[in-house]
């Protein structure tokens, strides 16, 4: 299996502003004060298209779709968390934490997939779980290392255990589970998305182990990551808060290999981690400032790679 892909699903925001639902457990998102809904909203979408625009600038084939003002959709531009698309044909849809994101899903989007010659055999549907309050929110809660078939959970209120075993048993994956603290307010909370605190490249993943607070399960994933050699990028819990973690390598024009991420994430970095990104491909860092502040994620969650067979 491949690890990166040159085609993305990205959803442009129309109605783009915190999320109050998802405030309870992202404590990445601040309020902007005193700037009007409209404003917020224009600014995210100005982002958004130079985000777009950077990308296809390089040659990653990005397939955008507009939200709709007929949900209320204030998130809709992380697709990540709903859909998921694999190399077999299968398309995931999950199940989410917020009520107002369940409306983020849209069959549209694939009637639109299959239209660009993508191929959708069989699509696996875990949303029934929402009536049980048990969330997997995609892949923000997974973090997959496609070509070693192992997937790395996050243990939080979005991401279930039972259903992520579940998953992995349905894609023949190695579970990696463990749980992942930051500190809100002087108290250690569980970090919302395993995509915050890691990523995983073809030959290289950025983690921040220092969050695993227990030792055992900090040995294991870095166990598994050595194991599975890849270049280790270990970043802080500042860089963490800054988005470092959320990072994603795509292939452009010719295969050349971007390492996707936010100007916040980039200029958080040092020096050294630098280097060591830019032996595996060219950084491509993104403005995504009001995204980042009222959304509370960064690049990679704005970005649903697609891996589905073309006709």
């Amino acid at each position: 299996m491949k690890q990166i892909t040159n085609s993305v699903l990205m959803i442009r925001p129309v109605a783009f502003r915190m999320n109050e639902q998802t405030t309870a457990n992202n404590h990445f998102q601040k309020e902007l004060n005193g700037i009007l809904p409209a404003t917020i909203n224009a600014k995210a979408q100005q982002e958004f298209d130079a985000f777009v625009s950077q990308l296809e600038s390089v040659g990653i084939n990005v397939l955008v779709v507009e939200d709709t003002l007929e949900t209320d959709t204030p998130d809709s531009v992380f697709p990540n968390n709903w859909i998921s698309f694999h190399d077999n044909g299968d398309v995931v849809l999950y199940p989410m934490f917020a009520e107002n994101r369940r409306a983020e899903r849209r069959e549209d989007v694939l009637d639109i997939l299959e239209e660009k010659g993508f191929v959708i055999e069989n699509v696996v549907d875990f949303t029934s779980a929402e009536e049980d309050d048990v969330f997997l929110e995609g892949t923000g809660s997974l973090v997959l290392d496609r070509a070693n078939a192992i997937a790395y959970c996050a243990l939080s209120p979005r991401s279930d255990e039972e259903l992520f075993i579940e998953f992995c048993e349905d894609f023949d994956y190695a579970p990696v589970l463990f749980e992942a603290f930051h500190t809100v307010d002087g108290k250690k909370e569980l970090i919302y998305h395993t995509n915050v605190i890691m990523s995983i490249g073809a030959h290289f993943a950025i983690i921040c182990s220092d969050m695993i607070a227990d030792k055992k399960e900090r040995k294991m994933v870095l166990d598994n990551l050595r194991e599975s050699k890849k270049e280790l990028i270990l970043i802080s819990e500042k860089q963490v808060e800054h988005f470092a973690g959320n990072v994603l390598e795509l292939s452009g024009a010719d295969d050349k290999r971007f390492i996707v991420m936010s100007t916040t994430a980039f200029e958080a970095l040092n020096q050294n981690q630098i280097a060591q990104l830019e032996k595996h491909g060219s950084i491509l860092s993104a403005d995504l400032k009001t995204i980042e502040t009222c959304g509370g994620g960064s690049a990679r969650c704005m970005i649903a790679e697609i891996f589905l067979p073309k006709n």
